[in-house]
């Protein structure tokens, strides 16, 4: 019997279909998205061999949810990105750095969750009067965006080209190309979230 914090068992058999030990069900890629979302701790073995393939199955899980129709959450820029360093030095060190970065980042949303609670949730009334914690939320998605953008922008330290950025101000020449692209996204982005917080407003009145 498994101790009661050990990670439940998944097998998965030779038809693709999945078992859960823990229940003594079969689930779905769905099934197991929600277990990640409520932080229930699992890992998956192939039924045959017992080789562990949590990791190809959670990354399964991913692109069948970035293939739903407005779910996708990677943006093309990191994707490239991402594949470039696969072969690279860096390749190494960058699963620890995302690792980092996204804990980072995961604090950074609960803390924003327990402000909006703060903020609307001991009156739904209280949402009208937005103002104020619309532009902490506001501040608090940009330094998120700018916090992940800056965290991968420090892995590559050179252009395309291999070649160093001249110094002596030279660089601010390239840098207009770039910002605007990321600064549209990021207004783009913090309008999204503001629809939907304007949604909750009207829903909660």
């Amino acid at each position: 019997m498994p101790a009661k914090d050990d990670p439940v068992v998944i097998k998965k058999y030779a038809n693709r279909r999945l078992y859960n030990t823990g229940t003594s069900t079969y689930v779905t890629l769905e099934d197991l998205a929600e277990m990640v979302k409520r932080g229930e701790e699992f890992t998956v073995k192939d039924a045959k061999s017992g080789e562990d393939i949590t990791h190809p199955v959670l990354t399964q899980i991913i692109f069948e949810l970035e293939n739903k129709d407005g779910q996708n959450m990677l943006p093309i820029s990191f994707l490239r990105q991402l594949i470039s360093f696969y072969g690279d030095q860096m390749q190494m060190v960058v699963p620890s750095f995302l690792e980092q970065s996204m804990i980072a980042f995961a604090r950074e949303q609960e803390r924003m969750r327990e402000q909006m609670k703060a903020a609307f949730g001991q009156n739904p009334m209280d949402m009208m009067n937005m103002t104020t914690p619309m532009k902490a939320i506001e501040e608090q998605a940009r330094r998120n965006i700018e916090m992940f953008q800056n965290a991968m922008q420090m892995f590559t330290p050179f252009p395309s080209g291999g070649q160093a950025v001249p110094e002596n101000g030279a660089e601010n020449d390239a840098a207009p190309d770039d910002q605007p692209d990321e600064l549209s996204e990021l207004k783009d982005q913090i309008k999204a979230m503001q629809r939907k917080l304007d949604s909750l407003g009207r829903n909660g009145g």
